[in-house]
């Protein structure tokens, strides 16, 4: 019998974390299991096949992973955007709000140049609060970005709706319901 897994089956939720009423959606299960993490990445990829994608940005943290292996399937740099202090050269920074404070991405000031074609690809969106940052550095430096590309979207936390208002084309492959 064939394998009818999808991308979704493969996410663990826990509840509670990282407080009491969220359940957190652990992507790290789909990551480890080898035929998910392939069924993954084949499906983030697929919506932007001959499209030109000069660079992959890839989001804190789990971004760098998701972002990397899509870079190195397309044959595209990849650019890691970062919370402050993480990155060692010359920076430009965006901060953004959180439901608990603020926050501040960061990117190397020559990592992408004007023109270029950027994915941006993270794990889950939320409320959309650190696409929006990243998105807003990588248009700051004038690259284009042609799309965001998420595993999981929370629809009901409005980053989805908060993304199509900045003008950018979003691709989830599953979304959950709640926080």
């Amino acid at each position: 019998m064939a394998n009818t897994k999808t991308v979704k089956d493969y996410i663990r939720t826990i509840p509670d974390f990282p407080k009491p009423g969220i359940m957190f959606r652990d992507v790290t299960t789909l990551f480890s299991d080898p035929r998910g993490f392939r069924i993954c990445i084949d499906q983030l990829l697929s919506p932007y096949a001959g499209m030109r994608i000069d660079k992959v940005v890839g989001l804190e943290a789990r971004g760098f992973i998701l972002g990397g292996a899509v870079a190195h399937q397309l044959s595209v740099g990849f650019v890691p955007i970062r919370k402050k202090g993480k990155l060692p050269g010359k920076t430009i920074e965006q901060a953004y709000t959180l439901e608990y404070g603020e926050e501040i991405m960061e990117v190397h000031d020559d990592a992408i140049l004007a023109g270029e074609k950027i994915l941006v690809v993270d794990d889950l969106l939320a409320t959309g609060g650190t696409a929006e940052a990243g998105i807003k550095l990588i248009e700051r430096m004038g690259g284009e970005v042609i799309s965001a590309a998420f595993v999981v979207d929370l629809p009901e936390l409005g980053g989805r709706a908060r993304l199509a208002g900045m003008g950018i084309d979003t691709h989830w492959l599953c979304e959950f319901e709640g926080e």
